[in-house]
Protein backbone atom coordinates (compact mmCIF):
# COMPACT_ATOMS: atom_id res chain seq x y z
CA UNK A 1 0.00 0.00 0.00
CA UNK A 2 1.46 3.41 -1.17
CA UNK A 3 0.17 7.10 0.68
CA UNK A 4 1.77 8.99 -2.67
CA UNK A 5 -0.08 8.32 -6.00
CA UNK A 6 1.45 5.77 -8.59
CA UNK A 7 1.14 6.11 -12.35
CA UNK A 8 -1.51 3.82 -14.01
CA UNK A 9 -2.28 3.22 -17.62
CA UNK A 10 -5.55 2.89 -19.13
CA UNK A 11 -5.17 -0.80 -21.30
CA UNK A 12 -8.94 -0.93 -21.84
CA UNK A 13 -12.22 0.97 -21.29
CA UNK A 14 -15.58 -0.80 -21.44
CA UNK A 15 -19.00 1.10 -21.56
CA UNK A 16 -21.38 -1.17 -19.49
CA UNK A 17 -24.79 1.29 -19.38
CA UNK A 18 -25.18 5.06 -19.83
CA UNK A 19 -22.52 6.28 -17.20
CA UNK A 20 -21.38 3.34 -16.10
CA UNK A 21 -18.02 2.24 -17.05
CA UNK A 22 -14.72 -0.27 -16.08
CA UNK A 23 -11.23 0.70 -16.58
CA UNK A 24 -8.41 -2.18 -16.20
CA UNK A 25 -5.17 -0.47 -15.53
CA UNK A 26 -1.58 -1.28 -15.31
CA UNK A 27 0.99 0.65 -13.13
CA UNK A 28 3.45 2.21 -15.31
CA UNK A 29 6.78 1.88 -13.01
CA UNK A 30 7.59 -2.37 -13.34
CA UNK A 31 8.94 -2.38 -9.92
CA UNK A 32 5.61 -0.81 -8.18
CA UNK A 33 3.43 -3.65 -10.34
CA UNK A 34 5.60 -6.34 -8.95
CA UNK A 35 5.14 -5.42 -5.83
CA UNK A 36 1.35 -4.85 -6.31
CA UNK A 37 -1.06 -7.25 -4.28
CA UNK A 38 -4.60 -7.01 -3.82
CA UNK A 39 -7.57 -8.94 -1.82
CA UNK A 40 -10.94 -8.69 -3.23
CA UNK A 41 -13.20 -6.51 -1.23
CA UNK A 42 -10.16 -3.80 -0.96
CA UNK A 43 -10.23 -0.59 -3.09
CA UNK A 44 -8.04 1.71 -4.78
CA UNK A 45 -8.15 5.74 -4.52
CA UNK A 46 -7.69 6.73 -8.25
CA UNK A 47 -6.77 10.45 -8.94
CA UNK A 48 -7.59 12.59 -11.55
CA UNK A 49 -4.39 14.34 -12.06
CA UNK A 50 -5.14 18.36 -11.12
CA UNK A 51 -9.14 17.19 -10.46
CA UNK A 52 -9.23 15.03 -7.27
CA UNK A 53 -9.23 11.55 -6.46
CA UNK A 54 -12.26 9.45 -5.55
CA UNK A 55 -12.40 5.38 -3.77
CA UNK A 56 -13.38 2.65 -6.17
CA UNK A 57 -13.65 -1.18 -5.64
CA UNK A 58 -11.34 -3.59 -7.22
CA UNK A 59 -13.17 -5.75 -9.33
CA UNK A 60 -10.52 -8.33 -11.33
CA UNK A 61 -9.17 -11.18 -9.76
CA UNK A 62 -6.14 -11.33 -7.87
CA UNK A 63 -4.33 -13.51 -10.56
CA UNK A 64 -4.49 -10.50 -12.69
CA UNK A 65 -2.77 -7.44 -10.67
CA UNK A 66 -1.13 -6.12 -13.24
CA UNK A 67 -4.29 -5.32 -14.94
CA UNK A 68 -6.82 -3.97 -12.10
CA UNK A 69 -10.36 -3.80 -12.87
CA UNK A 70 -12.53 -0.79 -11.63
CA UNK A 71 -16.04 -0.46 -12.38
CA UNK A 72 -17.14 3.17 -11.78
CA UNK A 73 -20.56 5.40 -12.24
CA UNK A 74 -20.14 9.12 -13.08
CA UNK A 75 -21.93 10.85 -10.62
CA UNK A 76 -19.51 13.56 -9.30
CA UNK A 77 -16.84 15.80 -10.88
CA UNK A 78 -14.04 13.35 -10.59
CA UNK A 79 -16.02 10.30 -11.79
CA UNK A 80 -17.29 12.55 -14.69
CA UNK A 81 -13.14 13.14 -15.69
CA UNK A 82 -12.82 9.64 -15.61
CA UNK A 83 -15.36 8.80 -17.86
CA UNK A 84 -13.88 10.82 -20.64
CA UNK A 85 -10.14 8.84 -20.41
CA UNK A 86 -9.65 6.42 -23.05
CA UNK A 87 -6.75 3.63 -23.83
CA UNK A 88 -3.59 5.42 -23.41
CA UNK A 89 -4.57 7.69 -20.72
CA UNK A 90 -2.92 8.02 -17.28
CA UNK A 91 -4.09 8.74 -14.13
CA UNK A 92 -2.36 8.13 -10.27
CA UNK A 93 -3.57 5.12 -8.05
CA UNK A 94 -2.91 4.51 -4.60
CA UNK A 95 -3.69 1.65 -2.94
CA UNK A 96 -5.01 -0.97 -2.35
CA UNK A 97 -6.75 -0.11 0.92
CA UNK A 98 -9.14 -1.39 3.82
CA UNK A 99 -9.60 -5.47 4.53
CA UNK A 100 -11.18 -7.48 1.78
CA UNK A 101 -13.49 -10.40 1.89
CA UNK A 102 -12.34 -13.85 3.92
CA UNK A 103 -12.36 -15.95 1.22
CA UNK A 104 -9.90 -18.05 2.87
CA UNK A 105 -12.29 -18.82 5.41
CA UNK A 106 -14.70 -19.66 2.97
CA UNK A 107 -12.67 -23.05 1.61
CA UNK A 108 -14.80 -26.36 1.92
CA UNK A 109 -17.79 -24.04 3.05
CA UNK A 110 -20.94 -23.33 1.25
CA UNK A 111 -21.07 -19.41 0.51
CA UNK A 112 -23.56 -16.91 -0.47
CA UNK A 113 -23.06 -13.90 -2.48
CA UNK A 114 -25.96 -11.71 -2.12
CA UNK A 115 -25.76 -8.17 -3.81
CA UNK A 116 -28.03 -4.81 -3.81
CA UNK A 117 -28.95 -2.88 -6.63
CA UNK A 118 -26.44 -0.94 -8.11
CA UNK A 119 -23.63 -1.69 -5.67
CA UNK A 120 -22.44 -4.90 -6.62
CA UNK A 121 -18.70 -3.98 -7.35
CA UNK A 122 -17.15 -4.84 -4.17
CA UNK A 123 -18.47 -8.11 -3.90
CA UNK A 124 -17.52 -8.71 -7.78
CA UNK A 125 -13.86 -9.45 -7.31
CA UNK A 126 -14.90 -12.53 -4.73
CA UNK A 127 -16.92 -14.16 -7.16
CA UNK A 128 -14.36 -13.94 -9.64
CA UNK A 129 -12.05 -15.61 -7.19
CA UNK A 130 -14.35 -18.51 -6.57
CA UNK A 131 -15.45 -19.54 -9.83
CA UNK A 132 -11.67 -19.59 -10.98
CA UNK A 133 -11.16 -21.76 -8.10
CA UNK A 134 -14.38 -23.69 -7.95
CA UNK A 135 -12.53 -26.84 -6.85
CA UNK A 136 -11.70 -25.45 -3.37
CA UNK A 137 -15.69 -24.20 -2.46
CA UNK A 138 -18.75 -25.91 -1.57
CA UNK A 139 -22.02 -24.91 -3.20
CA UNK A 140 -22.14 -21.29 -3.80
CA UNK A 141 -25.53 -18.99 -4.10
CA UNK A 142 -25.05 -15.73 -6.02
CA UNK A 143 -28.13 -13.18 -5.01
CA UNK A 144 -28.32 -10.41 -6.63
CA UNK A 145 -31.50 -8.01 -6.54
CA UNK A 146 -32.14 -4.46 -8.34
CA UNK A 147 -35.02 -2.14 -7.88
CA UNK A 148 -35.73 -2.07 -11.83
CA UNK A 149 -35.05 -5.26 -14.23
CA UNK A 150 -33.13 -2.29 -16.43
CA UNK A 151 -30.54 -2.11 -13.37
CA UNK A 152 -29.83 -4.99 -13.87
CA UNK A 153 -25.60 -5.46 -14.79
CA UNK A 154 -23.42 -7.77 -16.64
CA UNK A 155 -26.47 -10.36 -17.22
CA UNK A 156 -23.59 -12.57 -19.46
CA UNK A 157 -21.94 -13.01 -16.47
CA UNK A 158 -24.87 -14.13 -14.30
CA UNK A 159 -25.91 -16.53 -17.00
CA UNK A 160 -22.11 -17.80 -17.16
CA UNK A 161 -21.93 -18.50 -13.81
CA UNK A 162 -24.93 -20.03 -13.08
CA UNK A 163 -23.27 -23.25 -15.46
CA UNK A 164 -20.69 -23.45 -13.42
CA UNK A 165 -20.97 -26.41 -11.35
CA UNK A 166 -22.77 -26.70 -7.68
CA UNK A 167 -23.55 -23.59 -8.13
CA UNK A 168 -27.20 -21.63 -8.03
CA UNK A 169 -27.72 -17.99 -9.21
CA UNK A 170 -30.97 -16.15 -8.31
CA UNK A 171 -32.40 -12.90 -9.55
CA UNK A 172 -35.24 -10.17 -8.01
CA UNK A 173 -36.51 -7.17 -9.82
CA UNK A 174 -38.32 -5.09 -7.37
CA UNK A 175 -39.91 -3.93 -10.90
CA UNK A 176 -40.12 -6.20 -13.73
CA UNK A 177 -40.20 -5.37 -17.66
CA UNK A 178 -42.75 -7.19 -20.28
CA UNK A 179 -39.56 -9.77 -20.75
CA UNK A 180 -38.11 -10.12 -17.41
CA UNK A 181 -37.49 -14.02 -17.23
CA UNK A 182 -36.58 -14.14 -12.93
CA UNK A 183 -38.16 -13.16 -9.81
CA UNK A 184 -40.61 -10.01 -9.14
CA UNK A 185 -40.30 -8.99 -5.30
CA UNK A 186 -37.48 -8.89 -2.92
CA UNK A 187 -34.02 -10.41 -2.84
CA UNK A 188 -34.45 -12.23 0.69
CA UNK A 189 -37.83 -13.66 -1.19
CA UNK A 190 -35.59 -16.07 -2.47
CA UNK A 191 -33.88 -17.07 0.62
CA UNK A 192 -36.06 -20.74 0.37
CA UNK A 193 -34.47 -21.80 -2.86
CA UNK A 194 -30.72 -21.17 -1.15
CA UNK A 195 -28.57 -24.36 -0.94
CA UNK A 196 -26.27 -24.32 2.26
CA UNK A 197 -25.41 -25.79 5.67
CA UNK A 198 -26.50 -23.05 8.16
CA UNK A 199 -23.61 -24.83 10.33
CA UNK A 200 -20.40 -23.84 8.23
CA UNK A 201 -21.97 -21.38 5.47
CA UNK A 202 -20.32 -17.63 4.77
CA UNK A 203 -22.62 -14.78 3.50
CA UNK A 204 -20.67 -11.87 1.61
CA UNK A 205 -23.02 -9.20 1.08
CA UNK A 206 -23.33 -6.05 -0.18
CA UNK A 207 -25.41 -3.04 -1.49
CA UNK A 208 -27.74 -0.62 0.38
CA UNK A 209 -27.76 -0.18 4.13
CA UNK A 210 -31.56 -1.00 4.68
CA UNK A 211 -31.04 -4.47 2.25
CA UNK A 212 -27.97 -5.99 3.88
CA UNK A 213 -29.47 -5.29 7.58
CA UNK A 214 -32.74 -7.58 6.26
CA UNK A 215 -30.46 -10.03 4.58
CA UNK A 216 -28.75 -9.96 7.97
CA UNK A 217 -30.85 -10.66 10.01
CA UNK A 218 -32.63 -13.01 8.21
CA UNK A 219 -29.77 -15.45 7.03
CA UNK A 220 -29.25 -15.42 11.06
CA UNK A 221 -32.24 -16.70 12.10
CA UNK A 222 -32.03 -19.53 9.22
CA UNK A 223 -28.72 -20.50 11.32
CA UNK A 224 -25.67 -18.72 9.78
CA UNK A 225 -23.91 -17.36 13.17
CA UNK A 226 -23.49 -13.99 13.18
CA UNK A 227 -19.53 -14.02 12.63
CA UNK A 228 -19.81 -15.32 9.38
CA UNK A 229 -21.63 -13.29 7.82
CA UNK A 230 -19.73 -10.36 6.23
CA UNK A 231 -20.93 -6.99 4.73
CA UNK A 232 -19.20 -4.36 2.89
CA UNK A 233 -20.27 -0.93 3.39
CA UNK A 234 -19.81 2.30 1.65
CA UNK A 235 -19.28 5.66 3.18
CA UNK A 236 -17.30 8.93 2.01
CA UNK A 237 -13.88 7.72 2.12
CA UNK A 238 -11.69 10.58 1.55
CA UNK A 239 -8.27 9.84 2.80
CA UNK A 240 -8.10 5.79 2.58
CA UNK A 241 -5.72 5.36 5.85
CA UNK A 242 -8.64 6.85 8.89
CA UNK A 243 -6.98 9.95 9.16
CA UNK A 244 -9.51 12.82 7.81
CA UNK A 245 -13.04 11.27 9.75
CA UNK A 246 -15.19 11.29 7.24
CA UNK A 247 -15.82 8.11 6.90
CA UNK A 248 -16.21 7.44 10.62
CA UNK A 249 -18.73 5.00 11.96
CA UNK A 250 -18.89 5.50 15.94
CA UNK A 251 -14.92 4.22 16.52
CA UNK A 252 -14.70 2.39 13.40
CA UNK A 253 -12.90 3.76 10.21
CA UNK A 254 -14.82 2.82 7.46
CA UNK A 255 -12.05 3.01 5.02
CA UNK A 256 -9.05 1.75 6.96
CA UNK A 257 -11.12 -0.76 9.72
CA UNK A 258 -13.37 -2.03 6.66
CA UNK A 259 -14.60 -1.88 3.82
CA UNK A 260 -15.65 -5.54 4.95
CA UNK A 261 -17.10 -5.96 8.94
CA UNK A 262 -18.74 -8.86 10.06
CA UNK A 263 -22.06 -9.00 11.23
CA UNK A 264 -21.09 -9.14 14.68
CA UNK A 265 -18.57 -6.57 15.21
CA UNK A 266 -20.85 -3.86 12.62
CA UNK A 267 -24.54 -4.78 13.56
CA UNK A 268 -24.79 -2.66 17.18
CA UNK A 269 -23.51 -0.02 15.13
CA UNK A 270 -25.47 0.06 11.65
CA UNK A 271 -28.83 -0.03 14.17
CA UNK A 272 -28.00 3.29 15.80
CA UNK A 273 -30.43 5.99 14.03
CA UNK A 274 -27.85 8.97 12.64
CA UNK A 275 -25.37 6.75 12.84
Amino acid sequence: MTALPMEAEILTRREESPGLFTLHLRLTDSAAQQAYRFRPGQFNMLYLYGVGEVPISIVSDPREARHIGHTIRAVGRVTRGLERLRPGDRLGLRGPFGNGWPLGDCEQRDVIVVTGGLGCAPVTGAVQYLMRRRERFGHVNIVQGVKHADDLLWREQYECWDRMPDTTVLIAADEAGPLWPWHVGRVTDLFDRLRFDPAQAIVLCCGPEGMMLAVAEQLQERGIAAERIWLSLERNMQCGIGLCGHCQLGPKFVCRDGPVFSWREIAPLLRVRGR
